[in-house]
């Protein structure tokens, strides 16, 4: 005999932004791909573009760990795109600093990735367009804002 499924109360908004976040990293990597980044590639450059910041600093934006940052800089670095520097500000850290080249590429992959998402949003009608963005800021920025601390770490999606 096959046991019954407890009855959902609630819609179960875990599968729905699991999937919708899924399918927006499948389609942003097959996207930046085709000009030769990842997304982790083109969210380093973006933010070293920003200001002068710290290898560290770019790992916190872009939730990487320090291997994947390493990694992440390093191929920026074949590519010619990225290189790490001293600081103006503090001669003892060092800066990721974006290239001639890597601000142009920087440029391509920030109209993809605007691309990407304008696709999506697109399609939806206007309006649950607003309603889904703003309902999303909501949650970031208050009751989703932080992650609490679990008896084991969660794990993230597959990239």
């Amino acid at each position: 005999m096959t046991a019954m499924a407890p009855v959902r109360a609630e819609v179960d908004l875990s599968f729905l932004l699991d999937r919708t976040s899924h399918v927006l990293r499948t389609r942003m990597a097959a996207a930046l791909a085709e000009i030769g980044l990842t997304a982790r590639m083109h969210c380093v450059l973006v933010h070293a573009l920003e200001e002068e910041r710290t290898q560290a600093q770019l790992a916190v934006i872009g939730d990487m760990d320090k291997t994947t940052m390493v990694v992440t800089v390093d191929a920026l670095e074949r590519a010619g795109l990225a290189e790490r520097r001293p600081s103006a500000a503090d001669r003892r850290a060092r800066i990721i600093a974006v290239t001639d080249k890597g601000r142009e590429i920087a440029e391509r992959s920030q109209r993809i990735v605007d691309g990407v998402h304008r696709a999506a949003l697109g399609s939806l009608p206007a309006e649950e367009r607003e309603v889904l963005v703003r309902a999303l800021r909501n949650l970031t920025e208050g009751h989703l804002a932080e992650a609490v601390e679990a008896p084991s770490a969660a794990r993230r999606a597959r990239q």
